[in-house]
């Protein structure tokens, strides 16, 4: 993906109570309503220990590897609970962004949280934080400030695609990326999904529940039942 020099201010952005709804709810029943789709690879994990879910617009950040002058510039134009989004090109060799800058978009930025595809440093301080933040991995080797990079363009994270303003969700299980379009039909679907995946678990806990259908799913499935042992060669 070519990297330009051009820093967009404008961006659609979800309902406030959309955001606030997707909040209260885990990833992944997010992502199994979504055909199991949006989750950012595993490689980008959480790296703070905050006290509640991350959920915010995107603020999305395309900046050349190793380089974070854009990064900087995102400090100047993000807004108070975007999700700050950074796309380093799968780069794994220097940190874009660590304590300082964290700083300014915690304490003046007030942001829902942010997500690195790739490294970051000062993690003694902030693996302590309360603000979301999400990276590949840690280095002490830093970056360049050069550019080029743009800012509110189409990014890829974590082998996801995100637009500006998509809603992005992050808990210990992970990011999920939740596009602008589809967020508010979503809601209700994922809402329904949650209620049901409670009851199944209370009725799990209670033995009330059952799995009653495993049966005909293996079967259906061509699976083997052989009440013996295994042997090396034996029940192909």
């Amino acid at each position: 993906m070519q990297v330009g020099k051009r820093i967009f201010l404008q961006r659609k952005l979800p309902a406030k109570e959309v955001v606030s709804a997707y909040k209260k709810l885990p990833s992944s029943n997010v992502a199994d309503c979504m055909n199991r789709t949006g989750a950012m690879s595993p490689r980008i994990r959480l790296m703070s220990h905050p006290h509640e879910e991350m959920c915010g617009p995107a603020f999305t950040v395309h900046n050349r590897p190793g380089d974070n002058l854009t990064i900087y510039a995102a400090l100047k134009y993000c807004q108070e609970g975007d999700v700050v989004v950074i796309d380093n090109e799968n780069d794994n060799t220097r940190a874009v962004i660590g304590e300082v800058m964290m700083t300014w978009l915690r304490d003046q930025r007030h942001v829902a949280g942010v997500v690195v595809d790739g490294p970051i440093r000062d993690i003694d301080s902030l693996s302590n934080w309360d603000l979301p933040i999400y990276a590949v991995s840690t280095t002490p080797d830093g970056p360049y400030k050069e550019g080029p990079g743009e800012i509110n363009v189409p990014v890829s994270c974590g082998n996801v695609s995100v637009n500006p303003g998509d809603v992005i969700l992050g808990d210990a299980d992970g990011v999920i990326k939740i596009a602008l379009e589809e967020a508010t039909e979503l809601l209700p679907i994922v809402q329904n999904f949650h209620e049901k995946d409670e009851a199944k678990a209370a009725s799990f806990h209670d033995g009330s529940g059952n799995i009653d259908w495993l049966d005909d799913e293996l079967k259906n499935k061509n699976y083997k039942i052989i009440d013996d042992f295994y042997r090396p060669g034996n029940y192909r």
